[in-house]
């Protein structure tokens, strides 16, 4: 059952350009000039009830711009928006205790209280009853193991421990629909996994519908098995994260570790081999997928190798690759 089905939506916004300087300045109080700038530019998506779906694309894709659209903090220019049967933008309060909107950058904790204290306001707001709220909180701090650092003043916490009561905080009134704007972002690579274990485990434990923006493709790679891409305000995929793997993984990388010196022009004699990295004595070769063989063959036949290893393109190159505006079709 699609609980947010989006139908051609628009969002643009009219920019107002002025030339540089105090003539620009005396000029735009006669005659302005203005650009419309098309965020979201006529996209349509149907998402299910329990999905988790990683909305991915360039900075100034559009993606944040829909979140809002979805969520009810931006009006659409065009189009038709539902999301659990509700119109976004009309705002009831029946619709804003079923969703959350969690943004890396933005803080919903107070900075000088303990989290717990936040916690508190938050079972107010939403007007949590007293047991359903303990037991949701006794829940999610167990996931999140936060039991020693709820009391601890936010200002005095890492940004890990930060993320993880931001999360709470979003969670407490049990949403049906989670918008998670780059929720990773700024953490190192070991709270981002913990981050990422959290986010399916309460995928899979609760059912809510989840849609992922990220720029770190881990993040896509371990938790979406669908992907939306979106670029320059339009969708141009929607589809299995397989699919693109499949149709743009046609590059190998070849990593070797040379004996003795060499320059870029010993390479020429292998055509099909591209330099990737250039770093001696180690050089990194992207080859074709069906030529990575008989690359690795020459290269061991031809120069002194110390060590050589063949791996797959990484799920950044890749959809740097689809990035290029290439037909998915």
């Amino acid at each position: 059952m699609s609980v947010i089905k989006v139908k051609n939506l628009k969002k643009y916004y009219r920019v107002y350009q002025k030339e540089p300087g105090l003539r620009g300045s005396i000029k735009s109080l006669f005659h302005r000039q203005y650009q419309d700038v098309k965020a979201v530019n006529d996209i349509s998506i149907s998402i299910n009830e329990g999905e988790l779906v990683g909305f991915i694309g360039p900075n100034g894709a559009g993606k944040t711009t829909t979140l809002k659209v979805l969520s009810g903090l931006l009006y659409p220019t065009a189009g038709q928006v539902s999301v659990l049967g509700f119109t976004p933008f009309d705002r009831k309060p029946e619709f804003q205790k079923q969703f959350s909107l969690i943004m890396g950058q933005k803080n919903q904790l107070w900075w000088d209280l303990p989290a717990l204290d936040s916690f508190i306001l938050n079972r107010e707001i939403y007007e949590i009853p007293p047991a359903q709220f303990d037991k949701t909180l006794k829940n999610l701090v167990t996931m999140l193991d936060l039991k020693d650092i709820i009391k601890i003043q936010v200002r005095k916490l890492s940004l890990g421990q930060r993320m993880k009561c931001e999360l709470v905080t979003a969670l407490l009134h049990s949403p049906k629909i989670l918008f998670l704007d780059e929720p990773t972002i700024g953490l190192d690579v070991i709270m981002q996994k913990k981050i990422r274990d959290f986010i399916k485990q309460y995928n899979q434990k609760y059912k809510a519908t989840i849609i992922l923006t990220s720029h770190y493709m881990g993040d896509v790679k371990e938790l979406c098995n669908r992907v939306i891409i979106i670029d320059k305000g339009k969708i141009f995929f929607d589809g299995a994260l397989d699919k693109i793997i499949k149709k743009y993984a046609d590059r190998k990388i070849l990593e070797v570790t040379f004996t003795g010196p060499v320059v870029k022009k010993d390479f020429s004699i292998i055509r099909a081999a591209k330099i990737k990295r250039f770093d001696p004595p180690q050089v990194v070769f992207s080859v074709k997928r069906r030529s990575a063989n008989q690359v690795a063959a020459k290269l061991l036949t031809k120069f002194s190798v110390a060590d050589l290893n063949i791996t797959e393109s990484s799920i950044e190159d890749i959809i740097r690759e689809v990035f290029t505006g290439r037909d998915l079709s």
